[in-house]
């Protein structure tokens, strides 16, 4: 039986052990983890962009932003049974993944969306444990919601826990 979870782009999903959640593909995007680790249940979101003002869709997919994906995760680890109050987040991705000579804000995604999950955490009060964010290369992340340990395989960088 396989008991990772897996987490697609802009997709968010569950987890309580013995499984894990995995997301892979995180250039730009950032992979945000929320748990409780009291009753070791946690939530994964992979965030494609920072605000829900860029949709375009008619009926927004909330995985795919912070704005959205965050509020959205928080309401359904309640119903499941955590609590807001011991909600903790660790996060990592949000690369810079292509150079851009003309500095254009629009062009940073991968820092615009680390500032948004920020912002939407701190609006939130839910602690930061852990940051893994920035640089150039791609990252895979899985969570283990009995150890809360973030375990991050860095393109070209090896693996790190966080």
């Amino acid at each position: 039986m396989d008991n990772v979870i897996k987490v697609g782009m802009a997709e968010l999903d569950f987890a309580q052990p013995p499984q894990t959640i995995r997301t892979s593909g995180l250039g730009s995007c950032v992979g945000i983890v929320l748990y409780d680790d009291r009753i070791q249940i946690c939530g994964m979101a992979h965030i494609m962009l920072p605000s829900s003002s860029l949709c375009r869709e008619r009926i927004p997919n909330p995985a795919k932003y912070a704005d959205t994906a965050i509020p959205c995760l928080i309401e359904h680890l309640q119903k499941k049974g955590a609590s807001k109050l011991s909600l903790k987040a660790k996060l990592a991705g949000g690369a810079q993944m292509f150079s851009f000579s003309t500095g254009s804000n629009l062009m940073r995604i991968g820092p615009r969306n680390v500032e948004a999950v920020l912002e939407q955490l701190s609006e939130s009060n839910i602690p930061i444990v852990a940051k893994d964010v920035g640089g150039d290369s791609g990252r895979t992340i899985e969570f283990d919601p009995k150890s809360a340990m973030l375990h991050i395989r860095t393109v070209h960088q090896g693996t790190k826990n966080i």
